[in-house]
């Protein structure tokens, strides 16, 4: 049985945090949204010096990673890990079922699923994109 997320939530709190793949990947999408860290703070919903303080190390609070990543288009499970928070089964989306994929597109999804930072697994799922639209597209 998973913990409840108010205990694994508790737990993560009181857990070391690195900034550094959070504070990569906002900068990531900052420069791809050609946006500042204040107009992405305010686009969010957030006041203007949210992003500077993920920059300056501190621990963004859960709502923060989620309006964050609602503003970047990006799956909110990604920056609450990346934050050090837990993933939440509401952000669990499955929007194609296994059966209609080919064996060989279950095998590269699985494998891609077993990289547990979720930084890395964004990296290597953009170079499987980038390969196949040059060689198949």
């Amino acid at each position: 049985m998973e913990k409840p997320i108010a205990k694994a939530r508790r737990e993560a709190f009181h857990s070391p945090y690195d900034p550094d793949l959070l504070i990569k990947r906002i900068k990531d999408l900052l420069q791809k949204h050609n946006e500042s860290y204040r107009e992405a703070s305010l686009r969010a919903g957030l006041d203007h010096q949210a992003i500077r303080r993920i920059f300056a190390g501190q621990r963004p609070q859960m709502h923060i990673c989620i309006l964050l990543a609602d503003h970047f288009g990006v799956n909110p499970n990604e920056f609450l890990q990346l934050a050090g928070w837990p993933a939440l089964k509401a952000f669990d989306v499955r929007s194609i079922e296994t059966d209609s994929l080919s064996p060989e597109a279950v095998e590269v999804a699985v494998a891609l699923q077993k990289i547990p930072a979720p930084g890395k697994r964004k990296e290597v799922a953009d170079a499987i994109l980038i390969l196949v639209k040059k060689y198949f597209e």
